[in-house]
């Protein structure tokens, strides 16, 4: 982030002021001295109203907070497209139309026109003249040139940013309406109770707009970025949790199978015993074969003993 200090607002030219003439009474307290018939802006005062505006800028886009960017004059109108388009945020450029806040229900139908006639292949370029598709063409290049920084706005922004309020009085007047906070950058022909965040310096340098613009910018690209951190650091707890939910189920399920492959052993264990106890009950029964076989001796002597008595008798 590109710090603004003392040196560099003085080497913008962000001190000098309007003539003594062209002066508002209500900027008397950022004015240092007058010179050569010009007013001095104090610079301290610069400072302060850059880092209070900081500050609540940086709160507001932690929040999810969308930024609105308005300089329609010559000097700040390529700054603040630069600076809006890096920061990724709204802005105006073109002439300010009345009612683009407190009227946005009308903005969000043109802006649909817009679209319709920017879609590809739509069915309303279908059946038309060449001259009523020139007349078409000039609506959406008018639209485009209206709404090019606010195209893809979707609601009333939550902070606007001008450069000169004198010059964008309508838009100040608007957002003072919908009591929408607005950083600005006055010089001393302005009115700063106006701004809820007053930024004294030089609204018609170049340098002066460029730096303060972009350290507003630096302001929001670093909240951005600590809010990605955050939602990262956030998700990787998340996910932690959930590999350890995944590992206590596959443990889980590894008790399981154990389980399984006991119950598996005891039954084979089982089935070796009835077979071994099978064959040994078998084996018993080979065992007593010898026995029958002594008991068969005996009939063979009975059957000598029924001969024998034959043989006396014939």
């Amino acid at each position: 982030m590109s710090e603004v200090n003392f040196e560099n607002l003085l080497s913008t030219g962000a001190h000098f002021g309007h003539v003594t003439r062209k002066w508002h009474p209500s900027y008397e307290p950022f004015i240092l001295m007058e010179k050569n018939g010009v007013h001095i802006i104090n610079l301290e005062e610069t400072l302060a109203g850059l880092k209070k505006a900081q500050d609540f800028l940086s709160g507001i886009v932690k929040k999810n907070g969308e930024v609105l960017f308005v300089g329609t004059k010559k000097q700040a109108k390529d700054i603040v497209q630069q600076e809006a388009d890096r920061c990724g945020m709204f802005y105006v450029v073109e002439r300010w139309l009345g009612g683009t806040l407190t009227n946005f229900s009308t903005i969000k139908k043109s802006i649909k026109r817009l679209q319709l006639l920017e879609k590809e292949g739509s069915n309303i370029y279908e059946n038309l003249t060449k001259k009523e598709v020139q007349k078409l063409n000039r609506e959406r290049v008018k639209l485009a040139d209206q709404h090019r920084g606010i195209k893809d706005m979707r609601r009333v922004p939550d902070v606007v940013i001008i450069v000169d309020t004198n010059y964008e009085s309508t838009a100040v007047q608007e957002a003072l309406r919908l009591e929408i906070p607005v950083i600005a950058i006055v010089d001393t022909n302005t009115d700063p109770t106006f701004v809820s965040h007053a930024i004294p310096a030089n609204d018609d340098s170049i340098r002066t707009i460029q730096l303060i613009i972009s350290a507003l910018t630096d302001t929001i690209l670093s909240a951005q970025v600590k809010e990605v951190d955050k939602t990262e650091d956030s998700r990787e707890g998340e996910i932690v949790i959930e590999t350890a939910e995944k590992d206590d189920d596959v443990k889980e399920v590894k008790a399981v199978d154990n389980t399984e492959e006991v119950q598996k052993i005891e039954d084979e264990s089982k089935s070796l015993e009835e077979e071994i106890a099978a064959e040994e009950s078998s084996e018993d029964t080979d065992k007593d074969l010898p026995d029958e076989v002594v008991v068969d001796e005996p009939k063979d002597d009975i059957e000598k003993s029924e001969e024998e008595p034959k043989s006396e008798s014939k």
